[in-house]
């Protein structure tokens, strides 16, 4: 009889230890990712900070501006500068003020031959004697630049400003 006993705690013991290091096992699973969802990750987190101090500017600062310029490609550029155009002077600085604050995370929209896109909601401020607030989105296009310094460099490729009315799904 004291063996069974014995034998049946051992039995509950090694049961006890297999449910507990299951129980342990299952957030390093749940942390763990694939190498590309962690630099779609990268290239979110950098794409983001990088398209926010693109949108945020303040009237009549030029280099302030145009130090954006860095965080994109040559046509991703020249395309959001064409969307300014009308709001630039003759010295290249913003007409107006603005500034955008995220209210939650980038939302992933798609993921294309190593181009991620994605959107930001939050809320766009412009000043130019007056000031308006909009609820309002960036619509962002990143990738992993591999061709400069080694592949750490990130850029936006397309970068598009949303401003939403009323329920609008565009700006959530």
């Amino acid at each position: 009889m004291a063996r069974e006993e014995h034998e049946v705690r051992m039995v509950r013991r090694q049961v006890i230890v297999v449910f507990a290091v299951f129980l342990t096992s299952i957030p390093l699973f749940a942390q763990s990712s694939s190498p590309e969802r962690r630099d779609q990750n990268t290239i979110i987190a950098s794409a983001q900070d990088a398209a926010v101090r693109a949108v945020n500017f303040r009237q009549g600062d030029a280099e302030g501006w145009k130090r954006g310029r860095r965080d994109f490609t040559p046509d991703g550029w020249k395309e959001f500068v064409k969307h300014m155009q009308g709001w630039l002077d003759e010295k290249g600085a913003p007409t107006f003020s603005s500034n955008f604050v995220p209210s939650r995370n980038a939302v992933v929209i798609g993921n294309e031959n190593g181009v991620t896109h994605f959107r930001i909601p939050g809320t766009l401020t412009q000043r130019n004697g007056c000031r308006t607030t909009y609820r309002a989105a960036i619509e962002v296009y990143a990738f992993r630049d591999l061709l400069i310094h080694g592949g750490s460099s990130i850029k936006i490729k397309h970068l598009e400003q949303i401003t939403c009315a009323g329920p609008s799904s565009g700006c959530q």
